[in-house]
C-alpha cells in the first residue's frame, strides 16, 4: 500500500478504503510516509473533496492516533459542545454549568484563542487561581462530582490532527469541508462524549463568511457523529456582530455570571437557551427541545446554573467569591469611550473589526506564544439596529494605556457603519441540522 498509489487514487477522484486511510495517516504519524507525498495527498483531497464514509474514516483514525478517552465511570449520557469560534462568544462559561444544573454531565475540554477569536481556557484563567490544565483522572473525578469542567486537551490528544494542521497551514489546503470537518470532529469524538452538539459560526466574525458556507460544514459534522455513533445536531448561528456586549476575558466572565443571574444581553440568552435545549434532549434529560428551553430558563431563574458555575470554578482552583464580587476580576486602569460620528441606525458592527481591536489591545493572540492581558478589551454597548445620536458612546474600551486605548476608539469608530433606515432583519439562528 504504497502513499504514490493512494496519492494516484484521490488525485484521480478515486475513494479510499478505512484501511488505506489508516495506513497513509498512521505512517505519516510514525515518519514513514514524507511531508512532502501527505502534503499531494491534501491537495488532492482540496479539489476532489471526500465522501462521507471516507470523512468519517479520516476522522477515527485521527482520533485514535493519540489516548481516547473513556468515560463510562461518569454516569448518565455524557454531552459535549463545540463552537466554530467568534467574537465574545462566552456561550460555554454560561451554558456548561446550566446544563449541568439540569442534570446532565457536561465534560468539555476547550482550546485557547488564536487571531481575532477569543479562548473559553483564556476567559477561564482570568479568574484567580483557576486551573484548566487537570490530569485525566482529576478531570473525570471532577465531572463525576460536580457535574462538569472546562479544561484543557490532554497533549495526546489527537496527534495525527496537529501534524495534519501543520502541513494545511502551509500548503493553502485549511478551507476544504471535509478536512475542516475531520479536524474539529477527530477531537470530539477522542473527548469520549456520547452526545454532540455543534455551534457552527458564520458571518464577518466566523472562519466561514456565509450561511451556505457554514450549512454545508455543519451537515458534515453531523455526518461524521452519526457515523461514528455519537447523536449530534448543529445550530448555524450568527457571528456577524459580536454576541452579547464584552469581548476581553476578564469582561466576558463578567458577563457570563450576569447572564447566568438571568441578567445577560437578549442574544447571548437566546443562544444557550437553543444550544442547552438541544443538550438537554440529546442528554435525555427532555422530549423535546421547547421542555428543554423551559428547564433551562428555570435555572437562569432560580441561580442553579450560577451555584454550579461556582462549584466548576471552586472544584478547578479558581477564587469562588468573583461570582458574588465580579470586582475581583483584573480590570484595565484606562476606560474610553467611543463615541458616533454621525446621526442614524446601526447598519452592522464588523466582527472580525472588533476581534482584531481587542488582539492589538493584548486580549488576544496573534502568535501562539504570544501572552494574554485579561484585563483589556471592549464593551459593545450600541449594536445593529439601534438608532444612534451624533455624539452618543457606542463602546467602552478597556486598555492598559491611553496611548493604546485611543488607538482602538478609532479602530473601533472604523467597525461600525450607519445608514439613514433600519437594517433589514437577521435571526441568530439560521438553521438546524440533525
Amino acid at each position: 500500500m504504497r502513499p504514490y498509489d493512494l496519492i494516484r487514487k484521490k488525485r484521480d477522484g478515486g475513494e479510499l478504503t478505512g484501511e488505506e486511510i489508516d495506513a497513509l495517516v498512521g505512517g505519516f504519524l510514525r515518519g514513514e510516509v514524507a511531508d512532502y507525498q501527505v502534503s499531494a495527498w491534501l491537495m488532492a483531497v482540496y479539489f476532489r473533496g471526500m465522501s462521507d464514509r471516507e470523512t468519517a474514516d479520516l476522522t477515527l483514525a485521527m482520533a485514535r492516533s493519540g489516548r481516547m478517552l473513556d468515560l463510562r465511570s461518569i454516569p448518565g449520557v455524557k454531552v459535549d459542545k463545540h463552537s466554530s469560534g467568534g467574537v465574545g462568544d462566552k456561550t460555554s462559561l454560561v451554558l456548561v454549568p446550566l446544563v449541568a444544573s439540569c442534570g446532565v454531565p457536561v465534560p468539555k475540554m476547550s482550546g485557547r484563542g488564536l487571531g481575532h477569536t477569543g479562548g473559553t481556557l483564556d476567559k477561564l484563567e482570568s479568574i484567580p487561581g483557576l486551573r484548566t490544565e487537570l490530569e485525566v483522572e482529576a478531570f473525570l473525578d471532577q465531572v463525576r462530582r460536580v457535574g462538569c469542567a472546562i479544561v484543557g486537551q490532554t497533549a495526546d490528544l489527537v496527534p495525527a490532527d496537529k501534524k495534519l494542521y501543520a502541513l494545511r497551514d502551509v500548503t493553502a489546503t485549511v478551507d476544504s469541508v471535509p478536512l475542516i470537518a475531520s479536524s474539529i470532529m477527530s477531537k470530539k469524538i477522542a473527548g469520549g462524549a456520547d452526545a454532540i452538539v455543534l455551534d457552527v459560526k458564520t458571518g464577518s466574525g466566523a472562519f466561514l463568511k456565509d450561511v451556505e458556507g457554514a450549512r454545508t460544514l455543519a451537515q458534515a459534522m453531523v455526518g461524521i457523529g452519526n457515523r461514528l455513533g455519537r447523536r449530534t445536531v448543529a445550530l448555524v448561528t450568527d457571528m456577524d456582530q459580536p454576541l452579547g456586549h464584552a469581548v476581553g476575558n476578564a469582561e466576558e466572565v463578567r458577563e457570563a455570571i450576569a447572564t447566568l443571574r438571568g441578567e445577560g444581553p437578549g442574544d447571548l440568552t437566546e443562544l444557550v437557551l437553543a444550544l442547552g435545549a438541544e443538550m438537554l434532549r440529546l442528554g435525555g434529560r427532555v422530549e423535546d427541545a421547547e421542555q428543554g428551553r423551559r428547564l433551562i430558563r428555570e435555572r437562569l431563574q432560580d441561580g442553579g446554573g450560577l451555584l454550579k458555575f461556582q462549584e466548576m470554578v471552586q472544584a478547578q482552583g479558581g477564587d469562588p467569591e468573583v461570582v458574588d464580587h465580579p470586582d475581583r476580576l483584573p480590570a484595565a486602569p484606562e476606560v474610553l469611550e467611543v463615541r458616533s460620528p454621525q446621526d442614524g441606525y446601526v447598519q452592522g458592527v464588523d466582527a472580525e473589526a472588533v476581534g482584531r481591536v481587542a488582539m492589538a489591545l493584548g486580549a488576544g493572540r496573534a502568535r501562539a506564544e504570544d501572552r494574554i492581558d485579561p484585563a483589556v478589551g471592549l464593551t459593545v454597548l450600541v449594536k445593529k439596529g439601534a438608532r444612534v445620536r451624533r455624539g452618543e458612546v457606542l463602546a467602552l474600551v478597556h486598555a492598559r494605556t491611553r496611548e493604546e486605548g485611543e488607538s482602538a476608539v478609532r479602530a473601533v469608530v472604523a467597525a461600525y457603519r450607519f445608514g439613514p433606515t433600519p437594517p433589514p432583519f437577521q435571526p441568530l439562528v439560521h438553521a438546524r441540522v440533525e
